[in-house]
């Protein structure tokens, strides 16, 4: 799996409510969900306005800490967010983010990457290229199991697929 997009950047701690705000766990309506993508983030309002398909978030460490609702990695995924890339993530929403096929990798380097860099990310072997400034570094890569999982489009799709 191969990510080029337009970069997002995040700092350290971004939480599930400021990922999708608790107020609109009753909404289940994907695309309704989308619209509400990193509400809770002062970049929130120019996050919505000028998100873009195949864009790719960078963020600090524990990026999804909170609750474990899988509203943020749905609400990521479907406003158009292909890749998040990430110094560490919290454990819960590394799995809701595999079990949704939302593409994830770690790397420890994020300060590298600027707010609106275009870079290119293979899940496959962890590499990323910064495309602005032809810069390559080595990302950690998840699990053939996991790779798998996201490839499929998340756990249900994976399941029916080797039955």
């Amino acid at each position: 799996m191969i990510f080029k997009g337009r970069v997002w950047k995040f700092g350290d701690d971004i939480d599930t409510d400021q990922i999708y705000p608790g107020r609109y766990l009753p909404i289940i309506d994907k695309k309704e969900m989308a619209k509400h993508a990193m509400e809770g983030t002062t970049r929130a309002k120019e996050f919505r306005e000028n998100l873009k398909p195949g864009d790719i978030i960078v963020a600090g460490k524990n990026f999804g800490c909170g609750s474990s609702r899988e509203h943020a990695p749905v609400a990521i995924k479907e406003a158009g967010i292909v890749c998040v890339v990430a110094r560490s993530f919290a454990r819960i929403f590394r799995r809701n983010a595999v079990n949704i096929g939302l593409a994830i990798i770690q790397f420890e380097k994020v300060e590298e990457i600027k707010d609106g860099d275009s870079i290119e990310v293979n899940l496959k072997t962890g590499r990323i290229e910064d495309l602005t400034t032809k810069k390559v570094y080595s990302g950690i890569t998840v699990s053939k199991l996991e790779l798998e999982i996201m490839q499929a489009g998340g756990l249900l799709n994976y399941l029916r697929m080797i039955k």
